[in-house]
């Protein structure tokens, strides 16, 4: 062979190994990115198995949407099957009707709707119902023509709340010698199905016990606002024997005024009472500023994820769900309380309760 010959087979030499090389490097680059590649196909794929769920919440108002808020997120995650799509309206139903109609232009699977008041959603819940998109309701109500436009309801029995703290109400002031009772009330949100079933609950109860309601006005669920009321009602009046508070935040606020004023809470001065029992509120029990405080349970999301898997394996769901609630107070003087043939146990507030507490 010529020298020319074996420079060229030197050099397909060199060419062979250089490209035995680079296949090698070629591939091993291929491996990795197949496996990224396949890992992000397992990714989408998860993704597309997922349950895809649209929650419109009210808003951040208080404790206790807070923690119904967290019962959402937790029982709705990804671990647990579920893709949610959160919207906070912030108190705005127009900005509810808006994440409605958003849930059903992507396609969501279920919607959940927390209502900020209980009318005006005929329009958007045909639009899902249309769309064959079930609606749970969750926590207020609705009040539609047509009730197959939702598919169930989960929450509390606002009104039996109420009955619960009334019953509770009238034996204490007979246990301290109060025949009668002039009562204000911090009202929640206009139109709230919680604010309507407490007042009539208020209202029906001073019928039958002769207790005089002398003012009732809107707090909105919040401290702030349950402050500023309950400064007019001290500066309006000057027999108020009860505050019926509509939730702990308005509650909290209501202690703060009666402090400020250098007013006595409990018997001897204006006893408060309150509902959702949060974390916040109990400690108000225990350090003898609230009177009753009557619970509304918060923790919907593992309820509704029941709910959810009835159907989608077709079975039948209830029209409406109801969560259980407890009644807390300082001590056990009052041992029960009654609201037509059922009786709860009062429960008496500890540290360890209150360290429970989610809310």
């Amino acid at each position: 062979m010529d020298k020319s010959g074996k420079k060229r087979k030197k050099w397909v030499e060199i060419l062979v190994v250089a490209g035995s090389i680079c296949l090698a490097v070629l591939a091993g680059i291929g491996v990795a990115n197949d496996d990224k590649i396949l890992k992000d196909v397992g990714k989408d794929e998860q993704k597309e198995n997922l349950i895809s769920v649209g929650f419109s919440q009210v808003g951040a108002e208080s404790g206790w949407r807070t923690g119904n808020s967290v019962s959402i997120k937790d029982a709705f995650s990804a671990k647990n099957g579920y893709a949610l799509i959160f919207k906070d309206a912030q108190q705005q139903q127009e900005q509810q009707i808006k994440s409605i109609r958003s849930f059903i232009q992507q396609g969501v699977n279920y919607i959940i709707l927390a209502p900020v008041v209980e009318t005006g959603w005929d329009t958007v819940l045909k639009e899902a119902k249309d769309a064959h998109i079930p609606v749970i309701i969750a926590d207020r109500k609705v009040k539609v023509k047509d009730e197959s436009l939702y598919t169930t309801w989960v929450g509390a029995d606002f009104y039996q709340e109420g009955i619960k703290a009334c019953n509770w109400l009238n034996k204490y002031a007979k246990k301290n010698g109060k025949k009668r009772l002039n009562i204000v009330q911090i009202q929640g949100t206009q139109g709230a199905t919680a604010q309507l079933g407490r007042t009539k609950a208020l209202e029906d109860s001073a019928k039958e016990y002769g207790w005089t309601i002398l003012d009732q006005k809107n707090g909105e669920f919040t401290q702030a606002k349950g402050q500023e009321v309950m400064e007019m009602y001290l500066a309006q009046y000057d027999d108020i024997d009860v505050v019926y508070c509509d939730n702990d935040n308005e509650a909290l606020g209501a202690i703060t005024a009666i402090k400020n004023a250098d007013k006595k809470l409990g018997p001897e001065g204006i006893s408060v009472v309150s509902f959702d029992a949060s974390e916040e509120g109990l400690q108000a029990v225990k350090n003898g500023e609230i009177a009753v405080d009557v619970e509304c349970n918060p923790d919907f999301g593992s309820e509704i994820v029941k709910i959810i898997k009835r159907l989608k394996y077709g079975r039948s769901v209830d029209k409406e769900y109801y969560i259980t609630d407890k009644v807390f107070a300082k001590t056990k003087e009052i041992p029960s309380i009654e609201a037509g043939k059922l009786k709860w146990d009062v429960v008496q507030v500890t540290e360890d309760i209150i360290k429970k507490r989610r809310y």
